[in-house]
């Protein structure tokens, strides 16, 4: 499980500029908050919706805000929370990794962050005397399209592409590869991959699952605490329409 600060609501007023929001906190004062996310954030950029914010006393850091999560309206009336934070992606994996949450990747003794392979840098390596090594890329997925399904990635990413050409080439030398999209919003329950966004990530993410390269996907659920989420964990196991 991973925990969050004190995280502070508002009211989504806009981003601009990429790293930037413009929040109106519950208090009535209006704030600017780093947005710590490099995509498109096709559906989860939603003006008028309640956000929250993580809060800092850090003297170096020229925004005191970082926007953590946004809660989004579903079709059935519902709401759903979505991470707009990729940058907490691989904490919340590897936690779960570390927990046992994730079935597929537990029993190895140790991991390791930040491991490069060829020209790429994947997220994580896994060893175990008697299971060997597994390599992990991580992705955070959190776009939700009119038909009601979750999709990866939101806007083209040739960033995407050249892990999954890392993690085929792996594969095929027989080792375990895997690519493990983190599903940070509540309201998705599979995924897939953006064909209609990118067409080439779609095709390198078919030819990496022929190679023998396996695909997970784990949902969040997410603790409360008054009118704050407070703890995420990644638990979830859902299918992944290749």
């Amino acid at each position: 499980m991973t925990s969050y600060p004190s995280l502070v609501p508002g009211v989504l007023l806009r981003r601009y500029k990429r790293f930037l929001a413009d929040v109106r906190l519950d208090s009535g004062e209006e704030v600017v908050a780093h947005c710590p996310n490099t995509g498109s954030m096709k559906a989860v950029n939603v003006p008028g919706c309640r956000v929250w914010l993580s809060p800092s006393d850090n003297p170096k850091r020229k925004l005191a805000w970082t926007w953590e999560w946004i809660e989004l309206p579903q079709p059935d009336g519902s709401q759903a929370l979505a991470s707009v934070n990729t940058g907490r992606a691989n904490r919340i994996v590897e936690a779960a990794i570390l927990a046992g949450d994730i079935a597929p990747l537990a029993g190895y003794q140790t991991l390791k962050r930040e491991v490069s392979v060829s020209a790429a840098r994947l997220d994580f390596r896994l060893d175990d005397p008697d299971k060997g090594a597994a390599y992990i890329e991580v992705k955070q997925a959190t776009l939700k399209e009119a038909d009601g399904r979750g999709y990866f990635p939101d806007s083209v990413s040739a960033r995407g592409t050249k892990h999954l050409q890392a993690l085929t080439a792996l594969a095929q030398q027989g080792e375990r590869a895997v690519l493990l999209f983190c599903v940070a919003h509540e309201g998705i329950d599979d995924v897939a991959p953006a064909a209609h966004i990118d067409p080439v990530y779609a095709a390198a993410l078919a030819e990496a699952v022929t190679a023998g390269v396996e695909v997970l996907a784990y949902g969040i659920i997410l603790e409360w605490r008054a009118d704050a989420p407070v703890a995420v964990r990644l638990a979830r196991a859902l299918p992944v329409r290749v």
